[in-house]
This record gives C-alpha cells, structure tokens and sequence, in this order.
C-alpha cells in the first residue's frame, strides 16, 4: 500500500512587468519580475483519485498573479509576495499554505549626459532581488529575503595562508591575490503573524536590501581579507545590526578562481608573485564558502 506523502503545485516562470508612471514629473518607474506560486491544503484526492475538483487550476494562478500586480503594489516584493499568498489561503478553504517566489530583475535608470533619464534603464548583468514567502494558514507569514547573482571581484586585497596543510596539499600560501565571487546573500525575518503585520512594517525591507547589498560591496572592497570565511562573517554582523527584526544571515560565496601563468617558457618572462599581470580565469572546480550568522542568543547552524 501507499499514500501521498506531501504535494503541491502551482504556476511557474509567471513574466510580469509593471510600469508606474508620475503623471506630474513625467518620471516613470519598471519592475520586472518572474513569480511562482505554488499551493498545499486539502488537495490529495486530485493525485490519489484523479479528483480535479479540488485544483485551482494554474491558469488561474496565473491570472490572479496579474490581477494582483495590477491591483496592489508589486514593490516592495516581500509586501506583494504576502498579498498574492494571503489571497489564496483566504480565498480557497481547502488550500492552508501559499509559497511565493519573486525574482526582481535589476533595472537601473540610464543617466544621459550627466542627467537621470525619466524613461530609460540599463540591465545590469544577472543580479536579482529575490524573496521567498511562505503564507500558513493559522501560522503566519515567514519571509526570506535574497541577493543572487551579484558578481564582485578585486585585484588585491585578499590573502590565504596559515590553513591546515598535510599529505594531500599542494596549494601555496599567498599574502596577495585576486578575489571574486557570485555573491548569494539570504536574509530571514522574523515570522509575521498576519498580512496586516507585513503591511505595518513594509517600509523596511527596502532599506534592509539596501543595507545589505552596500554592506556585501563596501565590506568587499574594504576588507583586508584573511579569507572569505573572515569577511563573510563581518558582513553578515552589519546587516544583523542594522534591522533588528532579522533573524539570520546566510551567504554563500563561490571562489572564482584566477591562476597566475609561468611565462618563464619564453625568454624568461617573469609573471608570477609581484610580476603577474596575466592570469587564467578558471571556471571548475572551485571552491564554495557557506555561512549563517544569528544572533547570540540563538542556536548556531553549523
């Protein structure tokens, strides 16, 4: 015998653009997003007895995400991800839980000479600003929210010796190198009791993201990095400071990898240590530093 152990579904790769448009300034503002809804609650009989009467189906999600966006404000997204869940545990009895994924695409108004252009932006790279929001009927509203994508690197700066070393290491200790990575940035507040909650202190997840996004830069550029353990650490103590109603900070930084190349080979031209100019960006394997930082009175992840 067997019986379903846990399901849910819902619409995927939902593309959404909203455009606000100041009638007075003639300043207009885009969000581009991609959303994902997905459901749980009482619907195990349409996997067990192809009993479709209780599928919302997903082109409703879908429709209702629009409706939504037209609706409500989509920015900022932690507040719009809460609305869209709130709606389908409050709209359907059966359903008892909503998981809403937001991806912001980065849009950047363009500066044409030396002025904010009021109608055009720039895409920069793949950097997004995600928020993973999960509605529980009877539970509240729990809220991740995320910097993914964000590519950084330096020249110098950065440092890696007095590690471990035994029968398998090969690598040599360096007090100077190039250190980049894509910064994957998480941060988890505390858990809303209700959509009216959310809306009380929607005015600080937009200074958080700031808050965390210029502290991931500075703190990277500043740090005299005894390693990436070092200053992710350091990061994440900022941020914790400065919103008082996150819980935790997760990162995870990917090494990537720049090899000097032995010129030596040819008429002894130096570039190693001090004389490397020209490296090899490498792209596998590569190193991958994951870290949560909390408060002190809570129970470490490690």
């Amino acid at each position: 015998m067997s019986a379903l152990a846990a399901a849910r579904y819902g619409k995927d790769n939902v593309r959404v653009y909203k455009v606000h448009r100041d009638e007075k300034t003639g300043v207009q503002t885009v969000v581009e997003m991609t959303v994902c809804v997905l459901l749980e609650g009482d619907i195990e009989t349409s996997y067990t007895k192809a009993d479709n009467s209780v599928v919302v189906a997903t082109d409703s999600i879908k429709n209702t995400i629009y409706i939504t966006a037209k609706q409500q404000p989509v920015t900022p997204p932690e507040l719009f991800g809460s609305i869209l869940g709130t709606h389908f545990v409050e709209k359907y009895s059966h359903i008892h839980a909503a998981h809403v994924n937001i991806v912001t695409h980065r849009w950047v108004r363009m500066d044409v000479d030396g002025k904010p252009h009021p109608h055009s932006f720039v895409k920069e790279g793949g950097e997004t600003r995600n928020v993973q929001v999960d509605v529980h009927e009877g539970r509240g509203i729990d809220i991740q929210s995320s910097i993914k994508n964000l590519t950084v690197l330096k020249s110098t700066g950065s440092q890696f010796h007095g590690f471990l070393r035994d029968e398998f290491t090969t690598l040599k200790e360096t007090w100077d190198r190039i250190l980049s990575t894509d910064v994957a940035a998480d941060w988890q507040w505390r858990r809303f009791s209700n959509l009216s909650q959310v809306k009380a202190n929607a005015r600080r997840f937009n200074p958080a993201y700031d808050v965390a996004r210029n502290t991931t830069l500075k703190t990277f550029a500043e740090d005299n990095s005894a390693s990436v353990q070092a200053t992710m650490y350091k990061m994440g103590e900022i941020i914790l400071a400065a919103e008082p109603l996150l819980d935790t900070v997760d990162y995870a930084l990917p090494n990537n990898h720049y090899f000097e190349i032995d010129l030596s080979w040819h008429k002894g031209t130096k570039n190693t240590g001090k004389d490397a100019e020209v490296y090899a960006p490498q792209s596998n394997p590569n190193g991958l530093i994951k870290c949560t930082v909390g408060r002190a009175n809570q129970k470490a992840r490690l």
